[in-house]
Parts: C-alpha cells; structure tokens; sequence
C-alpha cells in the first residue's frame, strides 16, 4: 500500500508538471507573439505557423487560385473569350495570335497580356474602384471561370485543400453545389406550389433520392480522384492529405423558388444520408433581388425542411449587407430570421447586425443560444466595404458571441487564412489567447458528428470528464479518454488541434 500511495503522488506530480510546462509553454509564446505584434514579417511568420483548427466559411469554386483555373481550363481544351474573359467551350481559334477572340486556354502561356488579363478577370488581384464596385467584380469572378472549375471538381479540391494545409489547418468544410445541374432539371418536372410538404412529397416521387444517390456517387469519385492527385497513402502525399474535410450542400438562393427548394431539399437528403455532407448553406449575393424577394419564403422552406430533418446542421449566410446595396429596413431582421425560421447554428459574415431590430438583445441571445458568426474580414472589405472599426468584429467578441476567422473565397480574394488572422491582429489588437480561442471555437461549432472535447467553452475551455486530467493532446490519453476520443469525431479532430498547439508552443517561443 505505501508503495501505491506513492505511485499516485509521483504521478500527480508529474502531471501537475506536466500541466505547468504546458502553462509556461503558452505564455511564452503569448509573450513572444506580443514582441513581434508591430513587425509585421515576424509576425506573419508567427501566425503562418500556427494551429488555425477548422474553416468553417469556404466556398470550394471561391477557394482556387487563377492560375490553377488557367492550368484546368487548359487540360480541358478549353477556350478563352478576350472580351469577357469567360471560358468557353471548344472548338477554339486555331491560332494564339493577338488579334484571335477565341483563343486555347493554354494559349494563356505564351501570351502574358492574356495570362494577366485572365487572372484579373477571375479575382481581385489589380482591382481598381474607379471601374467598378468591388462586390461587382467579385460576383462576376465566378460565371468567368465556372467552365474550368465545373469539369474539374477533383483537382479544385487538391489545390484547395493544400492551400488549407498550409495555412495549418486541421479541419475545413467546403461548401459544394455538388449535384452538377441536376436539381434544376429536377425541379423543371414538378409543378410548384407554396405548399413545402406537397413539394417535398411530388419531388421523392419524381427520383429526388435518386439524385441524392448520384451525387454522393460523383462526390465519392472526386474525392477519390482529388487523393490520387494529392498521392494521398503514398511516401510522396501532398500535405492536404492530413486535412480533415467536409462538405456543405450550397443552395443558390439567387435561382427561381422551385430550383431553391429542390436544392435545399436535396441538400437535406444528403446531409442525412451521406457522412462527406455535414449540412448545408445559402449562397449567392444576399443584395440581389430575388435573394431579397424572396428572403422570407427561403426562411419559411427551411423551417419546414428543418421540422422533417431536425438532425440536419444549417449554417446560413445572413447580413452580408450594408448600406448603399439594399434599403435600410432590408438591414433590420436577416439575421435575426436566419437564427429563428432558418434555425441556422452558424451565421456567415453578420456584418450588419448592428442595423438588426434591438441588436443588443440579438447578440445576447446569439451568445446564449450559442450561435458563431464566421468572421470574413478580407471579403468583407472587398465585397461590402466595410472594415477597421466599422466591422462588427469587436461588438461579437464584446458579448460573448462565438466567432472564428474564416476565408470565405481565397481564390477570388488572393488571401488565405493567416492572412485573415494578420489583418485580424492588426486591425483589433488580438491577443494570442484570442486567435487560440477562435481556433478552438471553430472545431467546436464544426459539424463533425460526435461529442466535443470541451464541457465549458464560455470562459475557459474545460475538458469533458473523459479527458480531465489528461494532458491535452497527448499522444498516449487515458484509457477512458481514448475510448472517448476514439468514438467522437469531432473531439478526435478538437484532440488534434491541442496536439499541434503543443507542438507549437513548446518551440515558438525558441525563435525569439
């Protein structure tokens, strides 16, 4: 017995050791992010290195680069039209010459002017205001391009998911119009009516689960076909490899109804059926006017969608506006209608909440309720214009709001997330202990199935009792911790992110 009583002791010593190294760890690096807050290279190098947890805000056609769509668009034969700089289909002019205005895709490479003018065209790298808005151009970006992007889904998810895992990213959901058309030629054979059941009963009828079935297929295939390019399994895989990711089914909310609701009611069956689609999202410019016509006939759709599928997760985006784009009493209730008939757990963007009826009660609520806002600063000021002590950023952290940093369209925005967490930093003075929280909270409102690690997020982040005690993200838990982790995949992914933090911490602050 005395030699198990001090078994116990120099066990508990040495967790509670454990546990101090870990404290110390981390307030070194805290206190080296804070020397190196005013040097934006050091600081850059800082944040390019660290754990950033999950993207949860990440359009999959928005997520690639221009030059990758030129190389797609050059695989596929494609061809370039010089005047609009949308992708068309072949045959192409025979010749690369200047005067051509049909060009190869491929003639792109000997022809830099071409190259350039593509790769403005398709983002917003050399933007100017004086030609048009920046919600303009970015909202043009993506019919340019849509050819390239459309016939290769598979090398759209390689690249985009190697960009996420250079950003150290553990975890990111793409949102994915997965279904290639077939929703809308679906919805073409069903008369519409208001009636959500009736349409839902006529759409089953007419092979909507069957549709379901062949886009769980093709995604199947993409993704198989997107790790045999990342050489996923191999002594050569990519990064990406080690990126965790899902998939939200995107509804085009800017389509006619009967298309919106065969969207969303495929996005539904998906979610419930197929474990690479973990919910579904609301895409498209929230300003446009059918968007705003028929804004609370999605919200009520959706009610009724969610009243049938009450497992299904709903992230949605809500107050994307701002004044001059829409009347201010279109600013007053998206968001609030989004939580309350859209029953959404995420809200994307938020950026006009403080135009809501009774804000301060929304947020509070949104606190309580638990509700993160996905946090897209670069977009933001491209799109809306709104930035620096505009955004509502501050106001979110202020009450208690879940929030996480997010890319929204890296591609389009020549961004990526340790950019968004330097502007971040930059614009509100975060602490270390800050980007640690969203980084936690991004995996903790993840739609990964499973328990969380955490008991408590609200002040601190406590671990449930399966893990208390255990050195967070340790290679070797507990065994009832093990068991925990091994049954919950959102805690194994929550589990990860604390072993890169430990990682992290134990040499940053070396660097000083």
């Amino acid at each position: 017995m005395p030699f198990a009583r001090t078994l116990r002791r120099c066990l508990f010593f040495l967790l509670l050791a454990s546990l101090a190294g870990a404290q110390n760890n981390e307030q070194r690096t805290a206190r080296y992010f804070d020397s190196v807050r005013q040097q934006p290279p050091l600081l850059l190098a800082f944040l390019r290195d660290m754990p950033k947890g999950g993207d949860l805000h990440n359009h999959l056609d928005g997520a690639v680069y221009a030059e990758d769509f030129i190389n797609f668009a050059a695989d596929g034969n494609l061809c370039a039209d010089r005047t609009s700089s949308h992708l068309l289909a072949p045959p192409c002019d025979d010749s690369c010459a200047s005067y051509t205005v049909k060009p190869a895709a491929r003639c792109a490479y000997g022809d830099q002017v071409l190259y350039n003018q593509l790769i403005d065209a398709w983002s917003m790298r050399n933007w100017n205001i004086g030609n048009e808005s920046g919600h303009d151009h970015f909202f043009a970006t993506f019919d340019k391009f849509f050819l390239a992007s459309h016939t290769h889904v598979a090398e759209d998810i390689a690249a985009a998911t190697n960009r996420s895992a250079a950003d150290h990213l553990q975890y990111v959901e793409y949102m994915h119009t997965a279904d290639g058309g077939g929703a809308i030629e679906l919805a073409k054979k069903i008369e519409w009516t208001s009636d959500s059941a009736k349409m839902r009963d006529a759409l089953l009828a007419a092979g909507l689960k069957d549709l379901a079935a062949q886009t769980s297929k093709q995604l199947s295939a993409d993704i198989a076909r997107a790790q045999q390019i990342m050489k996923c399994g191999t002594p050569d895989a990519s990064p990406g490899c080690a990126v965790t990711v899902r998939y939200l089914y995107q509804v085009l909310r800017g389509l006619p109804l009967p298309v919106v609701f065969t969207q969303m009611l495929l996005g539904f069956e998906l979610a419930s059926s197929d474990p690479n689609f973990v919910g579904l999202n609301m895409v498209m410019a929230e300003d446009w006017y059918v968007p705003i016509h028929d804004f609370k006939q999605h919200m009520a759709m959706l009610d009724y969608l969610h009243s049938v599928y009450p497992k299904v997760h709903i992230a949605l985006h809500a107050g994307e506006l701002a004044i001059p784009l829409v009347p201010p009493d279109e600013l007053t209730f998206h968001i609030r209608s989004s939580i309350d008939r859209g029953h959404a757990e995420r809200i994307g963007h938020g950026v006009d909440v403080m135009n809501e009826n009774d804000p301060i009660a929304l947020l509070r609520e949104m606190a309580q309720r638990n509700i993160l806002v996905e946090i897209c600063l670069t977009s933001n000021d491209i799109i809306l214009g709104v930035s620096g002590d505009d955004h509502p950023l501050p106001i979110y952290m202020k009450y208690g709001v879940p929030v996480a940093l997010a890319t929204d369209d890296e591609g389009v925005n020549r961004s990526d997330l340790t950019d968004e967490f330097q502007r971040a930093v930059e614009t509100y003075h975060l602490s270390y202990s800050d980007l640690k929280r969203m980084a936690r909270q991004s995996l903790e409102h993840s739609f990964l199935p499973g328990e969380s690690l955490w008991a408590d997020t609200k002040v601190v982040f406590r671990a449930a009792s399966q893990c208390a005690g255990n050195s967070l993200g340790a290679t070797q838990p507990s065994a009832a911790c093990a068991q925990f982790l091994e049954a919950n995949e959102r805690a194994r992914a929550q589990w990860k992110l604390e072993s890169e933090f430990q990682k992290f911490e134990s040499t940053t602050f070396e660097k000083k």
